[in-house]
């Protein structure tokens, strides 16, 4: 019997230690693997924690200081430290024992929460430990992805990493809008701190049982190198300053690619767009709760959850229908029917009150429970839910489509960056602005302005291209979402060796990158030629726009 999968093993021939050539390639073989579920587990149990601490804590300060700018310096120091350190925690990454930096981060993080228990209510050293918390979290996530590959053999990674998407967005709606929320209601927000340092506890231990993951000969650990030993820890240093100069470099290269490609930069503004708006109904959500609703704080979750729905299934209606539309289109109306449901959230109580006069004089039918504030809100935010959806998901595949196999992974890196730093903006601006002209100003204000980049979109764009305005998707794509779900069209991402390589220097978390359209008719000729060998007797008449596909993936090649 050979070496267990994730054992110290040889490498096998499918990239995994130990990996047999003959194991399935579906979900059901991955969570066989107990390396990768003990893995998962840890993903899952940090995930989830963090999210329900980040919950906790806006209770916390928003009953302590009632200050939605405390709120925005909150949510700002789960979000800086990710941009400001990615590219120096990438260089120790790749030079340490990568099970040694989950075990460390993940008791660190354990620790600290112990700490943020402690304080109690102390706004200041609350900011303090999140903001140490969060640099730590840096060095865990880059640490947590390049582990896949080594507990998992090479056919499995398309399932592996469709489960870990999942879970990544799932975390979400579970931490933040339900299991958070059922903690405080049940006991307070300081248990969940508590919780949530036990469940960092248990994904200390399981990844103490993951197998070493020592640095490869390319990348030798700090202070061993082959040709300098006496000096690795200064090399180290030296490459992690290479690193930030080079993040920078990236960042210029990617200003200048943006400015002379206008589509990429539509897609910077319907991501920057998604991205801010999280963070702005973050900040804006407990007082909202609290002024709008008449509920405390704690409760804001009624708006969160339905919110969480609607995106599930506006997920669910694109792979289903998406194919049958343009995307932008898609994109573009759904900015405008998003402004629309965010400007109708901030005047829920007037409509409540209308609906509630208008059942009250048809005196038919007793209507209450569904004219009352609180279900308004919760429908409202179900179908905002559902717009985001239409934004956020089309917004990201498009971007992908339009990179250019030249500019690689890194510029989609850099790009990812600068939506990230473009969230920071409305998220500084808002708690201090609600404060003093109040949260229904602000969210109309933010309503208005995401419903006129839509018609702007709509305008100034204008026509579709003859391959937007195609109705069909190119069939080889399909969401990686699925493919964890079991789908019967998995997500394609090519083979391994046809996926464009990120850069040694590119930012960590950089994705590996789908070729693009300009690939794609290089190999028209040889894809025919294969859907000809596989397809069966009489389907090889069949169009590109009648064969169906997930939305999710490229649409065809533009001319």
């Amino acid at each position: 019997m050979g070496a267990p999968i994730g054992s110290a093993g040889p490498i096998g021939q499918d990239g995994a230690q130990g990996g047999s050539a003959d194991e399935g390639s579906g979900v059901g073989a991955v969570f066989r693997n107990g390396a990768f579920l003990r893995l998962w587990l840890s993903q899952a149990l940090t995930q989830i924690g963090g999210n329900m601490v980040l919950f906790g804590l806006t209770v916390i300060v928003v009953d302590s200081v009632r200050s939605n700018t405390a709120v925005s310096l909150l949510i700002l120091t789960f979000l800086v430290p990710a941009v400001l350190f990615s590219a120096v925690a990438g260089v120790y990454v790749d030079r340490i024992d990568r099970r040694l930096i989950l075990v460390a981060t993940n008791l660190i993080r354990a620790v600290g929460f112990i700490g943020l228990y402690l304080v109690g209510a102390n706004f200041l050293l609350i900011l303090v430990l999140n903001t140490c918390i969060s640099i730590v979290n840096v060095f865990f996530s880059p640490a947590e992805a390049a582990m896949i590959p080594v507990v998992v053999p090479r056919k499995q990674l398309l399932a592996a990493n469709g489960i870990f998407t999942l879970t990544l967005n799932a975390a979400f709606a579970l931490g933040f809008a339900l299991l958070g929320p059922l903690v405080v209601n049940v006991a307070n927000p300081e248990a969940v701190i508590l919780v949530v340092a036990a469940l960092f506890f248990v994904a200390t231990a399981l990844c103490f049982s993951l197998p070493p993951a020592p640095p490869t000969p390319a990348a030798p650990a700090l202070g061993t190198g082959p040709e300098k030993p006496a000096h690795g820890r200064l090399d180290s240093v030296i490459e992690a300053e290479k690193a930030v100069v080079s993040t920078f470099a990236q960042l210029r290269e990617g200003l200048s690619f943006i400015g002379g490609h206008r589509e990429i930069s539509w897609s910077l503004v319907y991501l920057g767009i998604a991205a801010s708006l999280v963070g702005v109904l973050g900040v804006l959500g407990p007082d909202f709760a609290r002024t709008t609703l008449e509920l405390d704080a704690k409760d804001f979750a009624v708006v969160v959850l339905p919110l969480g729905f609607g995106i599930v299934m506006g997920v669910l209606l694109l792979n289903a229908y998406g194919r049958y539309l343009p995307r932008r289109r898609v994109i573009e109306f759904g900015l405008m029917a998003l402004g629309t449901l965010l400007a109708l959230l901030s005047a829920a109580g007037p409509i409540s009150r209308f609906l509630q006069r208008a059942d009250d004089a048809a005196g038919i039918v007793d209507l209450s429970g569904v004219t009352s504030l609180l279900a308004v809100v919760v429908f409202i935010a179900f179908l905002a839910g559902i717009a985001y959806a239409c934004v956020a998901i089309p917004a990201q595949t498009q971007l992908q489509e339009d990179l250019p196999e030249d500019v690689r992974g890194r510029v989609f890196g850099v790009l990812n960056m600068l939506v990230s730093v473009s969230s920071f903006l409305p998220i500084i601006l808002v708690g201090p602005i609600s404060d003093l002209v109040g949260t229904t100003v602000v969210m109309l204000t933010v309503a208005v302005a995401i419903a006129v980049t839509g018609i702007a979109s709509y305008t100034k764009r204008g026509p579709l291209d003859p391959g937007e305005a195609s109705m069909a998707a190119d069939p080889r794509v399909v969401d990686p979402i699925a493919a964890a779900l079991g789908a019967d069209r998995p997500t394609w991402r090519g083979p391994v060796d046809e996926q464009i390589p990120v850069p040694s220097d590119a930012p960590v978390g950089t994705p590996t990158m789908p070729r693009s359209r300009a690939s794609d008719r290089e190999e028209t000729t040889r894809e025919t030629a294969l859907r000809d060998d596989t397809a069966p007797a009489g389907a090889s008449e069949q169009t590109d726009a009648e064969r169906p596909s997930s939305f999710l993936g490229d649409q065809p090649d533009r001319d």
